[in-house]
């Protein structure tokens, strides 16, 4: 197969050439400081400024709510350590499928910060059970602040929170609500002024911006202050040099996908319901993992394999056919486990699970052309 087939959207998305265009522009014609008081300092300030009221205008935020970051770990590490000091949150509750960034961070917290931090119980599609949740937070909020944080899309198996029930759970019982929102920003509309989130976070590279810039949203009712230490960058919130290109990319590829979204959407749901219909009808024993799911990501498909020994080589196989998938999130990449998320959805350990993630870029013909691959392999 000459042809190089791009399934592992979910770890990064090839940059819109449009984003491509700008970035390209502002790096060859604005290369100011934006903390420069003269003119090309004053432009880059402008870039960055105009990046923000794109992406607040998208989520339905105050300007002074959105701060950039270099990624979404940043983000979320910045919001999880800083609720901790700066609000006195007590209390976290979170899931055990949440994205390592959350995860490790969370263990930290409880060994060197003395915060209590309980996980929910996830079933074998990777859904929460918000009856048990709404019960953690009456029980624990009378030790103190309680922060819940959730993810709105999983990385790995694509299981969908019911964000608008947990953020209305949240604030009926006057807790914190923390989202992990990098699968989901762009891809589903979110209005921060309908449902209401204390903080959520977003990466440039999930939907076709690039990589190395991220941002967060924070209510300006929960003021935390930076994580990282430095100058008054990002209105005393994030030190260091604001990445105005990186920025600029991030808010045009946002922009972009927000406007053409219905179309978008309608194409990858199109391609995953065509990929997983040939699976199922033409592989034995082949399983979807989260296909029962109250409701899932459009554009991931988690598929597990009954191949036995097999199983380990399927990756690379599939690689040197040109695919490009993953086993598991790409910050896991090179593990032959099963990843914590499947292991929490009770995963069975001697099949194999690979994710296939699309794009608006894909095409039915790849999707065949895999298929094809998969079937010569059984």
């Amino acid at each position: 197969m000459s042809q190089k087939i791009y399934v592992d959207n979910a770890a990064s998305t090839p940059i819109d050439p449009h984003v491509i265009k700008l970035m390209v522009e502002i790096m060859e014609n604005h290369h100011g400081n934006p903390s420069s008081i003269h003119s090309h300092g004053r432009k880059a300030k402008s870039i960055v400024e105009e990046a923000r009221k794109k992406v607040a205008k998208i989520i339905n935020a105050s300007v002074g709510e959105v701060f950039f970051t270099s990624s979404a770990t940043e983000a979320n590490n910045t919001i999880l350590m800083r609720s901790v000091k700066d609000l006195g949150v007590k209390t976290i509750i979170s899931s055990p499928t949440e994205h390592d960034c959350v995860l490790r961070t969370l263990e930290r917290l409880e060994s060197e910060a003395s915060v209590e931090v309980i996980f929910l119980k996830v079933d074998h599609q990777g859904d929460i059970d918000t009856a048990e949740l709404e019960s953690l937070i009456i029980e624990h909020k009378i030790n103190g602040k309680v922060l819940v944080s959730l993810m709105h899309g999983n990385n790995e198996v694509g299981t969908l929170l019911d964000i608008e029930k947990v953020a209305a759970l949240c604030q009926a019982n006057e807790v914190y609500f923390h989202s992990d929102m990098v699968q989901t920003i762009g891809k589903m509309e979110i209005d921060v002024q309908k449902t209401k989130l204390s903080f959520l976070s977003g990466s440039g590279h999930k939907f076709h911006g690039p990589k190395g810039v991220g941002f967060f949203y924070m209510n300006a009712e929960n003021i935390i202050q930076p994580l990282i230490l430095g100058g008054a960058q990002e209105r005393n919130m994030r030190a260091g040099t604001e990445n105005s290109v990186g920025i600029a990319g991030l808010a045009e590829a946002l922009q972009l996908y927000a406007n053409n979204r219905a179309a978008n959407i309608a194409k990858v749901t199109q391609l995953r319901d065509y990929f997983e219909q040939q699976l199922l009808k033409l592989i034995p024993k082949v399983k979807i993992n989260a296909l029962g799911a109250t409701n899932r990501l459009p554009h991931i498909s988690s598929v597990s394999f009954d191949i036995g020994e097999k199983g380990d080589l399927l990756i690379f196989n599939l690689d040197i056919h040109g695919i490009s998938a993953s086993s598991g999130s790409a910050c896991s990449s090179g593990i032959e486990h099963d990843s914590h998320v499947l292991i929490a959805i009770g995963h069975p350990s001697h099949r194999k699970t690979v994710r296939f993630s699309f794009s608006h870029f894909n095409t039915m013909e790849e999707v065949d052309q895999i298929v094809e691959i998969l079937c010569k392999m059984q």
